[in-house]
């Protein structure tokens, strides 16, 4: 089967999952930054559609504001000024580092996960914590959940209301998309995220490939302990954000094989690499006659 990467068509998709030929009731938690920028064309298409949207959003954000949606915002305990700052100093601190070798490049990457790690424990926290915020999200009653499993906040909202999950894809902080999907990855092969490997590796890049493999679950564990340890508490049972995300209903992945060599994908991900496109103008007439 093809897939097209037009919005709507991938929304038309949306409709079919959410409550079949009529339109539904859809959450939608995303991740700040560039990764709202992937997804806002696809809830904006998705409104438009007579489909009731409903974005949760924290009052501190870079880059989400009001849509044309319903949207609910959530106190967080930061300000806008104070997240830019941070936001700043990491990555200065991050791109600042040495990065010309396995080494260094393996300890940067343990430094923009510690990172991380302090960051979706607090965005995660801010939204389960808030009682009221989640009741009003419960008495919704939405038919799905639409959010971005890298900060994960939406996956344990999604177990919490028991509604079908459907996640869009950039890339994760570590490989467990990869585990919760049950996508095959040899490494041989696939390589891992990070490494500046391309799909050709020498014998050297696939043994540094096949390392980082065998201590890619051990980064994942250190991401995301504390929120683990959040969503057992507040779900009243012990489970782990890879177990969350293994109910996933559909995934979309924001991928260009541009960037992203081509590997193994499960039935239910979809590829939607244009979503992060401009809308693409025809060629004018004088090129083709150049062509």
């Amino acid at each position: 089967m093809r897939y097209s990467n037009s919005p709507g068509v991938i929304a038309l998709s949306f409709l079919c999952l959410v409550s079949g030929a009529e339109a539904g009731k859809l959450l939608v938690i995303p991740s700040d930054g560039s990764h709202w920028t992937g997804l806002k064309p696809l809830v904006e298409e998705l409104g438009m559609r007579g489909n009731q949207v409903v974005v949760v959003i924290p009052e501190a954000s870079k880059s989400m504001g009001p849509e044309n949606s319903t949207t609910l915002t959530l106190s967080v305990p930061y300000t806008k000024k104070q997240l830019q700052i941070m936001v700043q100093a990491n990555l200065e601190g991050l791109m600042s580092q040495d990065a010309s070798n396995a080494l260094t490049r393996a300890w940067r990457y343990f430094n923009s996960l510690r990172v991380l790690r302090s960051y979706i424990s607090r965005a995660c926290e801010s939204l389960l914590m808030n009682k009221e915020l989640m009741q009003i999200l419960k008495n919704w009653r939405f038919n799905a959940i639409l959010t971005d499993p890298f900060e994960p906040a939406g996956v344990i909202v999604g177990e919490y209301l028991d509604i079908p999950d459907i996640y869009t894809l950039i890339a994760l902080p570590c490989m467990v998309d990869f585990e919760a999907s049950k996508c095959l990855h040899p490494v041989s092969y696939v390589r891992m995220r990070f490494t500046h490997h391309i799909d050709q590796m020498t014998l050297a890049e696939r043994t540094v490939n096949f390392l980082r493999s065998v201590f890619e679950p051990m980064a994942c564990e250190f991401l995301y302990s504390d929120v683990n340890k959040l969503a057992s508490r507040y779900l009243k049972k012990e489970t782990t954000i890879t177990e969350l995300m293994s109910k996933a209903s559909l995934w979309l992945m924001i991928f260009d094989f541009a960037f992203e060599f081509p590997r193994p994908v499960m039935p239910n991900m979809v590829m939607t690499g244009a979503l992060k496109c401009e809308k693409l103008e025809p060629l004018p007439s004088w090129r083709y006659s150049q062509l």
